[in-house]
């Protein structure tokens, strides 16, 4: 079995956490489908929007500053407008200054329509220097990991 077969056979229990999404009108393409750079922006927003609830802060106003420095996306199915899409996230690694997420983007189906990694390196704002990861965002993180 390869990782995409893998990833195809997730379901929204294998993730602790589970925020839902709206698509919009402008993230359909001409192609009558979301475009695939609109699955960047809901991993983002899946992962961002469930750290400032889950640490209680704005993560807009912390020292550190997570940053993508890598993400992967599989594409098994297609979302369009308008269409209710769940984020699941789950952790994959919390390193000192590093943290790996698992995602996958779910429509109306018990499969995914797309699977795949979330990678936020934290860094000073200042210096962009790596740093660890900021106290706030590491209880929330290990919240996480524990319910997994």
């Amino acid at each position: 079995m390869t990782i995409g077969d893998e990833q195809k056979q997730l379901r929204r229990t294998d993730f602790p956490v589970l925020r839902s999404l709206q698509t919009r009108w402008s993230d359909e393409d001409t192609y009558g489908h979301i475009n695939n750079v609109v699955h960047y922006e809901l991993f983002d927003t899946a992962v961002n929007g469930w750290l400032m609830s889950a640490s209680g802060v704005d993560i807009r106003t912390l020292p550190a500053v997570g940053l993508v420095v890598e993400t992967s996306c599989r594409y098994f199915a297609e979302l369009r407008f308008p269409e209710t899409v769940t984020a699941g996230i789950a952790l994959e690694n919390l390193g000192t200054s590093s943290v790996v997420y698992q995602i996958a983007l779910f429509g109306s189906a018990e499969s995914p329509v797309a699977a795949g990694r979330f990678v936020h390196v934290y860094v000073s704002r200042d210096e962009r220097r790596p740093v660890p990861v900021p106290p706030e965002i590491r209880k929330a993180l290990e919240t996480l990991a524990a319910i997994v």
